[in-house]
């Protein structure tokens, strides 16, 4: 009985290369002195809207601003997030915190 072929056995075997002493890439920039990176402000506020949106307890997101979302929540008595409403106010014309994550979707 013959053996047939793996599909692997038609791909190159490719191995990859390794820093420094078999060091990872976060282990080597803490070792050249180089500080990790946090997370900016901006890109907090804007995955603290995209929990927000997220968030099934406020109502759909689709068709409507960030700021209509939560005015509604808040008639409804669902107490959104006072944090978001300073962000949303705080950066008016700013589309990527004005529009939820679905916004570019065809309803």
């Amino acid at each position: 009985m013959s053996r047939k072929g793996r599909i692997t056995d038609s791909y190159p075997a490719v191995k990859r290369r390794e820093g420094p002493a078999g060091h990872g890439k976060g282990e080597l920039a803490l070792e050249l002195g180089e500080e990790p990176q946090p997370a900016g402000e901006e890109d907090a506020a804007l995955e603290l809207l995209r929990q927000f949106d997220l968030a099934w307890q406020y109502g759909p997101c689709t068709g409507i601003t960030r700021l209509q979302r939560w005015h509604r929540a808040e008639q409804m008595g669902l107490q959104p997030p006072p944090e978001v409403y300073r962000l949303l106010k705080a950066h008016p014309g700013d589309p990527r915190f004005q529009y939820s994550l679905w916004h570019l979707y065809p309803l």
